[in-house]
C-alpha cells in the first residue's frame, strides 16, 4: 500500500520519544512533526537522522483505513493503548 497524499497522520498522531531534527526531545502525540513540508511530505525521509520508529511505520489497510481521519483515529487509539500505565496513588 502507498501512503495517501497529504495525509501525514503517522507524522502527527503518535508521540515520538527519539530526537528529530528541529525537535530534539521528540514530539508529543497529536503534534505535527516539524519535518513535514507544505505538501505533508517528510523532509528527512530515507535520511539517517529520521527516527527508527518513523521508518518502521508502514502504510497498511488496518492503519490507514479509507481516509486521513480513519488513520488519525486508529493511530490515536494505538497511542493511548501503548502508554505506560500510571500507578494509582
Amino acid at each position: 500500500m502507498q501512503c495517501r497524499p497529504r495525509c501525514a497522520a503517522c507524522c502527527t498522531a503518535p508521540s515520538i520519544s527519539s530526537p528529530i531534527p528541529g525537535m530534539p526531545h521528540g514530539k508529543p502525540a497529536g503534534v505535527r512533526c516539524v519535518q513535514l513540508n507544505a505538501q505533508d511530505q517528510c523532509q528527512i525521509f530515507g535520511q539517517p537522522e529520521r527516527p527508527a520508529v518513523c521508518a518502521s511505520l508502514q502504510p497498511s489497510v488496518a492503519m490507514c483505513g479509507d481516509s486521513r481521519e480513519a488513520a488519525m483515529l486508529w493511530l490515536t487509539d494505538l497511542e493511548h493503548a501503548t502508554q505506560p500505565r500510571r500507578p494509582h496513588p
